[in-house]
């Protein structure tokens, strides 16, 4: 199968969420500076988003450059990535007009969990697809360090955004961090 038409379906994809995302700031009715001091959840929960949401654009063109086959299985975990990943506009929406909510906090801890769970299952069905455990994608990965530490962070955010939503805000920032930069040991095999 021809991994291009994958990857600029992803693409597409991916660049309708962000439109969707920066469509639900509303401008304000009024000329007041103060009013956009008010919207700041609303920016924050956007900015956290579209780094999701590029982070994650850039891992998966960087992961497609890795392999060089793909199978119903891949294509099946890609749309599954791609799913998720469109579930964050709406809770991007929740939680800036909510001003970071407990429930709404939850639900991007949630979002942001199944991204990263349907991320790992799509670097799974690549590394199986390429040759298993020999495939030069596995031997990159390794243990996938930083992902486990990623589900075992929006893991512990959602339990913590019971009692302090802000506080599971600030992970979910920091995770978004810990993969600003492009995995390194797949920038070293393309």
């Amino acid at each position: 199968m021809n991994k291009n038409r994958l990857e600029a379906f992803s693409d597409g994809v991916l660049a309708i969420i962000v439109t969707i995302m920066v469509l639900e700031l509303k401008a304000p009715h009024t000329d007041d500076w103060k009013v956009l001091l008010h919207m700041y959840p609303e920016f924050l929960s956007y900015i956290l988003s579209f780094l999701m949401v590029w982070i994650y654009w850039n891992n998966h063109h960087h992961l497609f450059q890795s392999v060089h086959k793909i199978n119903g299985g891949v294509l099946l975990a890609n749309g599954f990535l791609l799913f998720t990943l469109s579930l964050l506009p709406f809770a991007t929406a929740w939680l800036g007009s909510t001003h970071f909510s407990t429930n709404a906090t939850i639900l991007m801890g949630i979002v942001l969990l199944l991204c990263r769970a349907a991320y790992s299952i799509l670097t799974n069905r690549l590394i199986h697809a390429n040759g298993d455990r020999e495939s030069t994608l596995a031997k990159a990965l390794g243990k996938d360090f930083k992902g486990n530490i990623s589900l075992a962070g929006y893991s512990f955010a959602i339990i913590i955004a019971f009692f302090m939503p802000y506080i599971s805000f600030i992970i979910y920032g920091l995770i978004a961090l810990m993969w600003l930069i492009p995995d390194k040991r797949i920038e070293k095999i393309i």
